[in-house]
């Protein structure tokens, strides 16, 4: 029912402004009422969805450096019992509500106020999103205007292109850019041989087969809300015919993705969508397949191939857009077909392509090594 009501106001621009100026108003008078607490910090990483990406790297380096040991570190989930080791709330109970007036200090990848406007002058947002932007986001998306990041104190940016899409899409302040790339990502740019075979031997991947990672983007509902199911339009058993002798898959879904259908899982085709730690899946594969998912420029960090399966771009692009041409910009020309796929990384140049990958990482990412420290300093004002 939530995934529906949330559907339903992201597709109702009426119903959404609406809900949006009545309940923030309600929610600023609750607001008032509470005393700001000076060390509580709220974490919220994918909307609840996770204990991962950049918050968590914040959240590690806190817990890591005694400083700042004083501070009380509250995650939001939508299943809070699963972390039980953790100071937790649920995401949008009244709990978590209570813990958002409070809390001095606000962390996220996505969002806190959950699209209305409460945060108080004495509170400090720091924002780092959750992705360099191919596909249009925010208010460059057809028939949305409703992002303005304007509560927000600090807004991570990777390089010039974050700077110019977050203006148009999220109607960001330059002021508020924290220009040192996203925490996440520091783990990619110190990435060692010795660590990728430290995750091949804890993964159990054999050590004898290279690895493909494929991380296609999520889809939109055609349903109302009720699921969001992906159909990958790829013959495995013909991939292990031609690869299985050389390669294996890692499969990972998006994490809004409800259902991923036509994928048998297997030793050749191995299933890491609920696996918590991405970094590590790239890490430890030799090349990359997606579509218009923003993984394509955390990989590039690593200067590994990257392949470009976009069978569905010209319908993708009619919907929902992307800020450049896919065939101009990507490291290579995008795929259309699974033959036009399959042929290419059968027949691969490793060393082209990783020289490829780097001029594209190096035209969209210009801060990378010390985000992390970086992000603690300004949240902190240290």
């Amino acid at each position: 029912m939530r995934q529906r009501v949330i559907f339903l106001l992201k597709h109702n621009s009426a119903l959404q402004k609406l809900y949006c100026v009545i309940m923030s108003f309600i929610f600023r008078i609750i607001s008032a009422f509470y005393k700001t607490d000076d060390n509580l910090v709220l974490f919220v990483s994918f909307m609840g969805m996770g204990f991962n990406d950049s918050p968590k790297a914040i959240y590690d380096y806190m817990k890591s450096h005694s400083e700042y040991k004083k501070y009380r570190c509250v995650w939001a989930f939508e299943h809070p019992e699963q972390h039980p080791d953790l100071d937790s709330v649920l995401i949008d109970s009244a709990k978590y509500f209570r813990i958002a007036f409070k809390a001095k200090y606000w962390v996220t990848n996505t969002n806190i106020e959950r699209g209305l406007k409460f945060k108080k002058k004495k509170q400090v947002y720091l924002n780092t999103w959750h992705g360099i932007a191919l596909k249009h986001i925010g208010n460059d998306c057809p028939g949305r205007s409703d992002y303005n990041f304007d509560t927000v104190d600090h807004l991570v940016v990777s390089g010039n292109h974050d700077e110019r899409v977050w203006k148009s899409a999220f109607n960001a302040n330059e002021s508020t850019y924290l220009r040192c790339g996203m925490p996440r990502n520091e783990e990619l740019w110190l990435a060692s041989e010795n660590k990728r075979e430290e995750i091949r031997a804890k993964l159990g991947l054999p050590s004898d087969k290279k690895i493909i990672l494929y991380a296609p983007t999520w889809r939109d509902s055609t349903d109302g809300g009720k699921n969001y199911e992906i159909k990958p339009p790829i013959h495995f058993d013909t991939w292990k015919k031609e690869l299985g002798s050389e390669y294996i898959f890692l499969f990972r879904a998006h994490h809004l993705t409800t259902k991923v259908l036509g994928v048998q899982f297997d030793d050749f085709v191995r299933d890491y969508s609920e696996y918590n730690n991405v970094n590590y899946l790239m890490i430890v594969s030799d090349l990359l397949i997606t579509d218009y998912s923003a993984i394509s420029f955390d990989y590039s960090v690593l200067c590994k191939p990257i392949f470009c399966y976009a069978y569905d771009y010209e319908t993708y692009l009619a919907e929902r857009g992307t800020y450049f041409d896919l065939d101009k910009k990507y490291p290579n020309k995008a795929c259309r077909t699974e033959e036009e796929l399959l042929k290419r990384i059968k027949n691969i140049d490793y060393n082209a392509e990783c020289a490829n990958t780097k001029r594209f990482r190096d035209e969209f990412i210009q801060y990378g090594v010390g985000a992390t420290k970086a992000c603690v300093k300004a949240l902190f004002a240290e």
